[in-house]
């Protein structure tokens, strides 16, 4: 039962994947054998003569080899190229005066694109393969017991890697940090002799200094070391990458040569690293130049610390692998170090430096026998992986590795080389890390068919043209299938409006109209634009990382098409719903799951789209529904169960919390509640049973109430008046006897004045 179903499924795998193939080759703008086999890696093309009927596309032309043979195409007919690849360099593997490691040393890729090429790569250990060790001390004032230690190690050190390898040299240099505040006392007395001790050997305080290149004579290792001397800083963090990055870049300086490289750090503190020489003030970057002025590292206090990515990748650059030997308080630290730098090891010094040696020993055999095999920078457009045939190396990788490898041993590894598109000639390096040998990789791609078609005119033609490959090359003035289209001959508007989508740009600015049809033009990228009005390309999709698809897809006319297992706009997420799961279905069945994150859709949040923050229950579109469900009256009260569908409700005697208060046809308040289910606009509805219907008007109770308040504000009225009345008044009054008072007071009137004329009458006498 399981194999049939294991059957069934790869039967349906190998049936979408011709369907895919068949896709990528039909496409409008293929137009000669050239476009079709850069269409994918699956297409093949048909150059029979009369495999096209008239007014057919010549992208019949292209398909899969198996639809051409069923088409009828014959098998003469079908071009088809496939990868080709040849050993250029291949001396054996074997120990001698220059022993070869790693087999080939140098290949030829023609590859077309989009379908891989594997071949093998063999290496073996050869027995007395070149060592070159440099020992760098760190001589800040703490490390003055292991000086003295390591004064004496130089013939035994030569003597254990030569019982290896029989062929070592040793050399030497040493670090403090930089001469500027806060690292070093600056005060002139303390640059020149910055330890603690006055009856102590000092010497000024340095950055780098190289003291010894790399040689065999391990007495003068011994006699230039002796000449060392104890130096000081401030600080704990040393500089010690400063001094690394030296080692790495000044090649010819330290002597490197076709060897297995070994940089030996001894320190007893941590590092500074970029960053840290702002605290001097020290703001231009480190360049990764080799800046030796008298074996002294001139920059030291003009540019900053390198980055531990500078380091990582300058020591893999160069094959150098490096062991820290640190004490037991710094081990944590240069553990997480090690892990950032391929190819490296961390051993614990003993307190005076005098397990060096097997520390040295130890950690060279156990990076030795490691074998990670890697490329350099890849050109673009260009990918690998690896497998071997090694413990763990069975599924591809992007590093091929394999552990416990001895002198002798010979391991293989399956490297596989895939170009996504046509490119110009390039090469690159596959090789072991830490060791010199590489594998010179030359590239080129098939993106031409080889036809040997003559270059006279052809009848198939009508004479205007020649035959490529089974389709016509019109001659200069001629345009169609057959070279039947004469410029001049049509009306040039009307083909011309054949060429504009929606009445736009001509061919979208990409391509010529010729004959009515679009010819597309190449991109910049090398390929080709396409379509039927030349509006698609396949070079311009999302990048992630600066790479098309995040390399999990195929760019198809600007979409990113993926690959399977992975979705996004960019090809970037591993597809899955499982983050995107609830007990309602996916995202609460409110938004879309991509990337294994919910896409929530009409406002609802994150992460599930369980709740929407700022949505309001719908009242008063739903009172209508829920008077039809629960009283059996209003509007849709005739097709209920149809148009409100999306609600459920029940009735209660009573609700703790209510929501909604709507009211009815009748003028009464339905209140009720509602409650979201999974998805958009269903609910369940909570109706109190009982409506608030208001009660009819009291008509005696207006009617007196009105007549009351008539009275009342025509007695406030009358009041008003009389008390307006009453204040004027008395105001009166009150002037009347103000008055009255002055005339008691003077006794005369002050407006009398006494008569200044007498008159008598002459008939009156007063005697008579």
């Amino acid at each position: 039962m399981l194999q049939a179903v294991c059957l069934r499924g790869l039967l349906l795998l190998l049936v979408g994947r011709q369907v895919y193939m068949e896709e990528q080759c039909l496409k409008a703008s293929v137009n000669t054998c050239g476009e079709c086999i850069k269409s994918g890696p699956g297409c093949a093309w048909c150059k029979d003569l009369n495999f096209t009927k008239t007014g057919q596309q010549e992208a019949v032309r292209c398909n899969t080899a198996a639809m051409l043979r069923n088409e009828g195409c014959s098998s003469n007919g079908i071009i088809n190229p496939k990868n080709y690849f040849t050993k250029t360099l291949n001396k054996p593997l074997g120990a001698g005066a220059n022993p070869v490691q790693i087999q080939p040393q140098e290949i030829q890729l023609n590859l077309r694109p989009g379908l891989p090429e594997a071949f093998q790569i063999h290496f073996k250990r050869a027995e007395g393969y070149p060592v070159d060790l440099y020992y760098l001390m760190d001589l800040s004032y703490s490390m003055k017991d292991d000086l003295e230690n390591v004064k004496q190690l130089g013939n035994s050190l030569l003597t254990e890697l030569n019982k290896i390898t029989g062929n070592a040299r040793i050399g030497f240099g040493s670090f403090v940090d930089k001469t500027l505040l806060p690292y070093t006392d600056t005060s002139e007395a303390k640059l020149q002799r910055p330890c603690s001790d006055k009856n102590e050997p000092c010497q000024p305080a340095f950055g780098f200094q190289h003291v010894l290149s790399l040689t065999k004579d391990g007495n003068r290792f011994r006699d230039m070391v002796a000449k060392q001397h104890i130096s000081g800083n401030l600080d704990p963090p040393e500089g010690s990458l400063d001094a690394i990055m030296q080692v790495a870049v000044c090649v010819k300086d330290i002597g490197w040569g076709k060897s297995t490289r070994v940089l030996v750090l001894a320190t007893d503190d941590g590092f500074h690293m970029a960053g840290d020489g702002k605290l001097a003030a020290i703001l231009e970057p480190n360049k990764e130049t080799c800046e030796l002025v008298n074996n002294k590292y001139s920059k030291s206090n003009l540019w900053d610390y390198p980055s531990v990515g500078q380091i990582a990748r300058k020591l893999e650059e160069q094959n150098i692998q490096p062991i820290f030997a640190v004490t037991k308080k710094m081990e944590t630290v240069y553990t997480e170090l090690s892990k950032m730098i391929p190819k490296s090891a961390v051993g614990v010094l003993s307190e005076d430096s005098s397990n060096v040696v097997k520390l040295i020993v130890d950690a060279y055999n156990n990076l030795t026998s490691e074998v990670i095999l890697a490329h350099e920078a890849l050109p673009e457009f260009i990918s690998v992986k690896y497998k071997s045939n090694c413990k763990g190396g069975e599924n591809p990788s992007d590093r091929g590795k394999c552990d416990n490898v001895n002198i002798g041993k010979e391991v293989i590894f399956d490297v596989t080389v895939t170009v996504d598109r046509c490119i110009t000639s390039q090469s690159f390096h596959i090789g072991p890390l830490g060791f010199s040998e590489k594998l010179k990789v030359n590239v080129q791609t098939r993106c031409e068919c080889e036809c040997d078609d003559s270059s006279e005119p052809h009848p198939h033609c009508g004479g205007n043209g020649k035959v490529i490959c089974g389709s016509c090359r019109c001659d200069p003035g001629f345009l169609g299938q057959r070279c039947e289209c004469k410029l001049g001959q049509k009306d040039e508007a009307s083909l011309k409006a054949q060429c504009r989508k929606d009445n736009g740009t001509e061919c979208e600015g990409k391509g010529d109209c010729q004959c009515g049809r679009c010819q597309c033009h190449s991109t910049d990228g090398g390929g080709n634009f396409y379509g039927e009005f030349c509006e698609c390309d396949d070079e311009h999709c999302e990048k992630i990382n600066n790479i098309q698809c995040a390399g999990h897809g195929k760019c198809k006319c600007g979409k990113c098409e993926c690959d399977e297992g992975y979705e996004g706009t960019a090809c970037d997420c591993v597809k899955s719903d499982k983050d995107c799961m609830t007990d309602e279905g996916v995202c609460h069945e409110r938004g879309k799951c991509l990337c294994n994150q919910c896409k929530c859709e009409r406002g609802y949040s994150l992460p599930k789209c369980q709740k929407c923050p700022n949505c309001q229950p719908p009242c008063d579109k739903s009172g209508s529904c829920v008077e039809c469900l629960a009283f059996g009256t209003g509007p849709f009260e005739k097709n209920c169960s149809k148009a409100c569908s999306h609600l459920q409700h029940t009735m209660v005697e009573r609700l703790l919390n209510s929501h909604c208060r709507v009211k009815d046809k009748e003028g009464c308040w339905m209140i009720f509640t509602m409650t979201e289910q999974r998805g958009f606009d269903k609910y369940f509805v909570r109706v109190l049973k009982d409506r608030e219907c208001p009660e009819g008007p009291n008509i005696g109770g207006i009617v007196g109430g009105s007549l009351a308040g008539v009275a009342l504000i025509g007695l406030l009225i009358l009041l008003i008046i009389k008390g307006v009345l009453y204040a004027s008044d008395l105001r009166e009054w009150k002037r009347f006897e103000k008055d009255r008072k002055h005339e008691k007071t003077s006794g005369t009137n002050p407006l009398f004045q006494n008569a200044t004329t007498t008159i008598q009458n002459p008939t009156f006498s007063g005697d008579s």
